[in-house]
């Protein structure tokens, strides 16, 4: 009899995968990727809470640098850094871009000896309410008045329309990222009216030019505030209550309550003006986030969804006013909402 070949292999006889299985496993691999991408497209990195790079009072880390720095002294500032250029000019100081150890920097000069006062409390409010909400102090001299503080190359929030027109930063100017910017404008007034020093009113912001002038725009695209030169106390259950500077008030964007309120016939006088607290920020609240929300794609229906908090917050009365804790409560709450309802109308599309 002729003898069958053995097979040499054992156990059960290969079988190909169907096509159609090889299929279904790349379709749920490409749709577990497009998860992950949405979930880095709609969901901002977390931000560190601490102040700037977790250094205690006095010192400061930024950009790279592995440790703390203490803050340069008079002979650090005369001798290591380098003024090149002039960026800014306000009432109370210039703003010259400068060069230490090789890192921009922004070094700030008095303007006028009469400005010296401002400047000083300015220099005394970066030093106290060092955090996140505040531009990085690196060192100061009072003796040649000059402030040193991290440079932040985009500029102010005046210049957002035009750095966000930039074809680099065209995949950031959406609703999302400009929602987050009113959120992190928000939180900057939450924390200047729960500073460690007490309840301060931003007051150098009677129209919103000067305002976004006030707020420095961050490489990552969030917002530090720079000038804390007009910061005045509140303690309501002291009675000390503010006014922002001595001259006449005019216009829409400042509140009704920092309005001449006796009429034309009757001649401004500083004396007779009455003061007032921090609900004068609320009140612009809704403008600046307008400006900073644009015409992007979305942003009217961010607008619909804040709609009553910013009605609220153009309340006449200022104790009928939300507090910033609350207006931030709800920014936000739109914010994961819209986000969450983006992702899953996305997601069904898949």
């Amino acid at each position: 009899m002729e003898k069958k070949p053995q097979d040499g292999r054992k156990g059960a006889p290969h079988r190909e995968v169907p096509p159609v299985v090889g299929l279904l496993l790349a379709m749920a691999l490409m749709n577990l990727l497009l998860y992950l991408c949405l979930d880095r497209l709609f969901i901002s990195p977390r931000r560190a809470e601490a102040g700037p790079g977790h250094c205690p009072y006095g010192s400061f880390r930024m950009g790279q640098m592995k440790t703390c720095s203490p803050w340069l002294s008079c002979q650090e500032l005369r001798t290591e850094v380098r003024q090149l250029k002039r960026v800014g000019e306000g009432a109370v100081k210039r703003v010259f871009l400068s060069e230490w150890k090789e890192r921009k920097v922004a070094l700030s000069r008095l303007t006028s000896l009469e400005m010296k006062d401002d400047f000083l409390h300015g220099l005394q409010m970066l030093k106290s309410l060092q955090s996140k909400h505040v531009v990085t102090l690196l060192g100061f001299c009072e003796d040649d008045n000059t402030i040193l503080t991290e440079y932040h190359p985009l500029g102010s929030l005046s210049s957002l329309e035009e750095t966000l027109n930039l074809s680099r930063y065209q995949h950031v100017n959406t609703w999302q990222q400009r929602l987050q910017l009113a959120v992190d404008y928000v939180s900057i007034i939450n924390y200047l009216h729960h500073s460690p020093l007490g309840t301060l009113v931003m007051c150098d912001s009677n129209d919103l030019p000067k305002t976004l002038s006030q707020y420095l725009l961050t490489s990552n695209f969030s917002i530090v505030v720079n000038d804390l030169d007009a910061l005045p106390l509140v303690n309501h259950s002291a009675g000390t209550f503010a006014k922002c500077g001595h001259r006449e008030l005019h216009g829409d964007f400042v509140a009704p309550e920092q309005l001449w309120p006796y009429g034309e016939d009757t001649p401004f006088q500083d004396h007779l003006m009455p003061s007032y607290d921090e609900k004068t920020d609320i009140w612009k609240i809704p403008d600046v986030s307008s400006f900073l929300l644009g015409q992007v794609e979305g942003s009217d229906m961010v607008r619909f969804h804040l709609f009553d908090i910013h009605k609220a917050c153009k309340s006449q009365e200022p104790a009928e006013r939300p507090t910033a804790q609350d207006v931030l409560d709800t920014y936000q709450k739109v914010l994961n909402s819209l986000r969450d309802t983006v992702m899953s109308q996305t997601r069904e599309m898949l």
